[in-house]
Protein backbone atom coordinates (compact mmCIF):
# COMPACT_ATOMS: atom_id res chain seq x y z
CA UNK A 1 0.00 0.00 0.00
CA UNK A 2 1.54 3.39 -1.14
CA UNK A 3 1.89 6.61 1.45
CA UNK A 4 -1.21 8.17 -0.59
CA UNK A 5 -3.40 5.07 -0.44
CA UNK A 6 -2.46 4.47 3.35
CA UNK A 7 -3.11 8.23 4.03
CA UNK A 8 -6.73 7.88 2.40
CA UNK A 9 -7.85 4.71 4.12
CA UNK A 10 -7.03 5.78 7.31
CA UNK A 11 -8.62 9.16 6.88
CA UNK A 12 -11.86 6.99 6.27
CA UNK A 13 -11.94 5.46 8.96
CA UNK A 14 -14.06 7.27 11.85
CA UNK A 15 -12.96 7.27 14.90
CA UNK A 16 -16.55 6.99 16.55
CA UNK A 17 -18.61 4.04 15.32
CA UNK A 18 -21.57 4.22 18.14
CA UNK A 19 -21.20 -0.19 18.46
CA UNK A 20 -19.77 0.40 22.04
CA UNK A 21 -22.66 2.88 23.08
CA UNK A 22 -24.58 -0.23 24.40
CA UNK A 23 -21.61 -1.00 27.02
CA UNK A 24 -20.42 -4.07 24.77
CA UNK A 25 -16.52 -4.36 22.62
CA UNK A 26 -15.36 -6.53 20.40
CA UNK A 27 -12.34 -8.88 20.72
CA UNK A 28 -10.03 -9.56 18.14
CA UNK A 29 -11.82 -12.08 16.19
CA UNK A 30 -15.51 -10.57 16.66
CA UNK A 31 -16.59 -11.86 19.49
CA UNK A 32 -18.65 -9.63 21.08
CA UNK A 33 -17.99 -9.38 25.06
CA UNK A 34 -19.38 -6.23 27.93
CA UNK A 35 -16.85 -3.62 28.45
CA UNK A 36 -16.44 -4.70 32.19
CA UNK A 37 -15.13 -8.64 30.81
CA UNK A 38 -11.61 -8.95 32.76
CA UNK A 39 -10.12 -9.82 29.19
CA UNK A 40 -10.99 -5.76 28.30
CA UNK A 41 -9.98 -4.74 32.38
CA UNK A 42 -6.70 -6.72 31.70
CA UNK A 43 -5.64 -5.07 27.99
CA UNK A 44 -7.21 -1.67 28.77
CA UNK A 45 -4.95 -1.57 31.99
CA UNK A 46 -2.09 -2.57 29.57
CA UNK A 47 -2.96 0.20 27.31
CA UNK A 48 -2.90 2.39 30.09
CA UNK A 49 0.41 1.31 31.60
CA UNK A 50 2.12 1.46 27.87
CA UNK A 51 0.94 5.54 28.08
CA UNK A 52 2.21 6.13 31.28
CA UNK A 53 5.58 4.36 30.11
CA UNK A 54 5.14 6.99 27.43
CA UNK A 55 4.77 9.71 30.62
CA UNK A 56 8.49 8.50 31.75
CA UNK A 57 10.29 8.61 28.84
CA UNK A 58 9.09 12.06 28.13
CA UNK A 59 10.85 13.08 31.68
CA UNK A 60 14.02 11.59 31.13
CA UNK A 61 17.16 12.13 29.56
CA UNK A 62 19.28 9.00 29.12
CA UNK A 63 19.01 7.36 25.86
CA UNK A 64 19.33 3.96 26.77
CA UNK A 65 16.22 4.04 29.05
CA UNK A 66 14.71 5.56 26.46
CA UNK A 67 15.51 3.18 23.77
CA UNK A 68 14.60 0.33 26.41
CA UNK A 69 11.14 2.10 27.26
CA UNK A 70 10.45 2.21 23.47
CA UNK A 71 10.98 -1.12 23.37
CA UNK A 72 8.79 -2.21 26.26
CA UNK A 73 6.14 -0.10 24.47
CA UNK A 74 6.34 -2.56 21.28
CA UNK A 75 6.27 -5.41 23.54
CA UNK A 76 2.91 -3.77 25.35
CA UNK A 77 0.82 -3.62 22.44
CA UNK A 78 2.11 -7.39 21.71
CA UNK A 79 0.48 -8.00 25.11
CA UNK A 80 -2.18 -6.21 24.31
CA UNK A 81 -3.15 -7.84 21.00
CA UNK A 82 -2.47 -11.25 22.85
CA UNK A 83 -5.46 -10.63 25.56
CA UNK A 84 -7.46 -8.93 23.27
CA UNK A 85 -7.61 -11.86 21.04
CA UNK A 86 -10.89 -14.25 20.87
CA UNK A 87 -8.39 -17.51 22.32
CA UNK A 88 -11.27 -19.84 20.42
CA UNK A 89 -10.63 -17.81 16.97
CA UNK A 90 -6.67 -17.23 17.64
CA UNK A 91 -4.81 -19.44 16.03
CA UNK A 92 -6.38 -18.50 12.78
CA UNK A 93 -5.11 -15.13 13.10
CA UNK A 94 -1.53 -14.27 12.81
CA UNK A 95 -0.92 -12.17 16.17
CA UNK A 96 2.27 -11.05 17.53
CA UNK A 97 4.27 -13.43 19.65
CA UNK A 98 5.67 -12.34 22.99
CA UNK A 99 9.42 -14.34 23.46
CA UNK A 100 11.21 -15.64 26.38
CA UNK A 101 13.67 -13.14 25.00
CA UNK A 102 11.71 -10.32 25.74
CA UNK A 103 12.22 -11.57 29.48
CA UNK A 104 15.50 -11.99 29.09
CA UNK A 105 16.05 -8.48 27.45
CA UNK A 106 14.42 -7.17 30.58
CA UNK A 107 16.64 -9.00 33.01
CA UNK A 108 19.63 -7.94 31.48
CA UNK A 109 18.78 -4.16 31.94
CA UNK A 110 17.44 -4.94 34.97
CA UNK A 111 20.91 -6.20 36.22
CA UNK A 112 23.12 -4.03 33.90
CA UNK A 113 21.34 -0.52 35.77
CA UNK A 114 21.48 -2.55 39.35
CA UNK A 115 25.83 -3.05 38.57
CA UNK A 116 25.34 1.08 39.19
CA UNK A 117 23.66 1.62 42.39
CA UNK A 118 24.43 0.44 46.23
CA UNK A 119 22.77 -1.66 47.84
CA UNK A 120 19.15 -1.47 49.11
CA UNK A 121 19.06 -1.38 52.65
CA UNK A 122 16.00 -0.05 53.71
CA UNK A 123 12.35 0.36 51.77
CA UNK A 124 12.12 3.65 49.75
CA UNK A 125 9.58 6.10 49.03
CA UNK A 126 8.32 7.38 46.06
CA UNK A 127 9.58 11.21 45.67
CA UNK A 128 12.29 13.08 44.71
CA UNK A 129 11.79 14.41 40.89
CA UNK A 130 8.89 13.78 38.91
CA UNK A 131 10.53 11.06 36.80
CA UNK A 132 11.27 8.96 39.67
CA UNK A 133 8.13 9.34 41.47
CA UNK A 134 6.47 8.46 37.34
CA UNK A 135 8.21 5.22 37.42
CA UNK A 136 6.78 4.29 40.35
CA UNK A 137 3.57 5.26 38.89
CA UNK A 138 4.16 2.65 35.99
CA UNK A 139 5.52 0.18 38.53
CA UNK A 140 1.74 0.61 39.98
CA UNK A 141 -0.02 -0.11 36.86
CA UNK A 142 2.04 -2.94 35.78
CA UNK A 143 0.91 -4.92 38.99
CA UNK A 144 -2.25 -3.78 38.56
CA UNK A 145 -2.38 -5.16 35.05
CA UNK A 146 -0.38 -8.59 36.10
CA UNK A 147 -3.43 -8.73 38.65
CA UNK A 148 -5.91 -8.83 36.10
CA UNK A 149 -4.28 -11.59 34.20
CA UNK A 150 -3.92 -13.23 37.21
CA UNK A 151 -7.26 -13.02 37.82
CA UNK A 152 -7.97 -14.49 34.39
CA UNK A 153 -6.03 -17.14 34.87
CA UNK A 154 -7.45 -17.82 38.17
CA UNK A 155 -11.48 -17.89 35.92
CA UNK A 156 -9.76 -20.16 33.65
CA UNK A 157 -9.22 -17.97 30.77
CA UNK A 158 -7.03 -18.32 28.48
CA UNK A 159 -3.73 -16.23 28.50
CA UNK A 160 -0.21 -17.07 27.53
CA UNK A 161 1.63 -17.69 30.77
CA UNK A 162 4.62 -15.89 29.37
CA UNK A 163 1.95 -12.63 29.53
CA UNK A 164 1.99 -12.83 33.24
CA UNK A 165 5.95 -13.88 33.38
CA UNK A 166 6.57 -10.56 31.09
CA UNK A 167 4.39 -8.33 33.45
CA UNK A 168 6.03 -9.45 36.99
CA UNK A 169 9.43 -8.62 35.33
CA UNK A 170 8.89 -5.59 34.63
CA UNK A 171 7.26 -4.10 37.10
CA UNK A 172 10.56 -5.10 38.80
CA UNK A 173 12.27 -3.36 35.61
CA UNK A 174 10.77 -0.17 36.09
CA UNK A 175 11.61 -0.25 39.92
CA UNK A 176 15.26 -0.55 39.41
CA UNK A 177 14.40 2.17 36.62
CA UNK A 178 13.21 4.54 39.75
CA UNK A 179 16.33 4.21 41.39
CA UNK A 180 18.45 4.58 38.37
CA UNK A 181 16.93 7.44 37.75
CA UNK A 182 17.58 8.42 40.67
CA UNK A 183 21.00 7.74 40.65
CA UNK A 184 21.57 9.39 37.25
CA UNK A 185 20.18 12.98 38.66
CA UNK A 186 21.61 12.67 41.81
CA UNK A 187 18.94 12.86 43.88
CA UNK A 188 18.99 10.60 47.31
CA UNK A 189 16.78 7.93 47.77
CA UNK A 190 13.93 8.39 50.39
CA UNK A 191 14.09 5.72 53.53
CA UNK A 192 10.72 4.96 54.81
CA UNK A 193 11.08 5.19 58.65
CA UNK A 194 8.34 3.32 60.31
CA UNK A 195 6.68 5.14 63.11
CA UNK A 196 7.43 2.87 66.32
CA UNK A 197 5.74 4.94 68.80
Amino acid sequence: MTAALKSEFFMAIKIYTKTGDLGKTSLIGGTKVPKSHIRIEAYGTVDELNSYIGVVSDLITDARSKATLKEIQDRLFTVGASLACDPDREPLMKVPDLKETDIDFLEREIDRMNEALPAMKFFILPGGHPAISHAHVARCICRRAERCCVHMQEQAMFIEALVIKYLNRLSDYLFMLSRYLGHLLGVAEIPWKPRTT
